[in-house]
């Protein structure tokens, strides 16, 4: 397999990917991610892009994500919101999941948040479900669907037993 190849294949499976916890608000537009690729007070910002970034991307498909590798002499991670304003969250010196941590509570999603939007998207009220509690007892109320075989019966030729095992009544 091509996709398990290099430095930490892991990173690329859809279940590490799904794992991400960090959730970008809806105002984010952009996200740019500034550090030099040496320097120990580089280092957790650097293992951040190369742990959490993908999951981050995965979460957060309509976010444009940018890094910016060597151009700062310290690591910072700026956002822009859609209203033009934007926030700069310094990273000097700190480890991978105290960014992590730092973001989720700064720019993430809360937890009602995602639990309400989760509940809005599962849509209950979906016209194709059928069944007890939903709008459609059953699928034979559906205009062009097969009529119940309890209100009216089936031909014999579209029955099993008198296909397939010849019963004659």
């Amino acid at each position: 397999m091509p996709f398990m190849k290099g430095p930490s294949p892991i990173r690329r499976t859809i279940k590490y990917l799904e794992a991400g916890k960090l959730v970008l608000k809806d105002q984010i537009k952009i996200m740019t991610i500034n550090y030099n690729i040496a320097g120990k007070p580089h280092q957790g910002t650097k293992d951040f892009v190369f742990w959490f970034l993908p999951r981050v991307q995965y979460k957060n498909p309509h976010v444009q994500i940018a890094t910016l590798k060597n151009m700062t002499p310290t690591p910072f991670i700026r956002c822009f919101y859609e209203t033009g304003d934007e926030m700069l969250i310094d990273t000097f010196d700190r480890t991978k999941e105290e960014i992590h941590d730092h973001l989720i509570t700064v720019v993430g999603k809360t937890k009602s948040v995602l639990k309400a939007e989760a509940i809005a998207k599962e849509k209950k009220d979906n016209p194709a479900n059928f069944g007890t509690g939903c709008e459609r007892h059953c699928m034979c109320e559906i205009p062009g669907q097969v009529p119940c075989p309890g209100t009216c019966p089936l031909p014999k030729h579209w029955r099993g037993k008198y296909k397939y095992k010849k019963v004659e009544e």
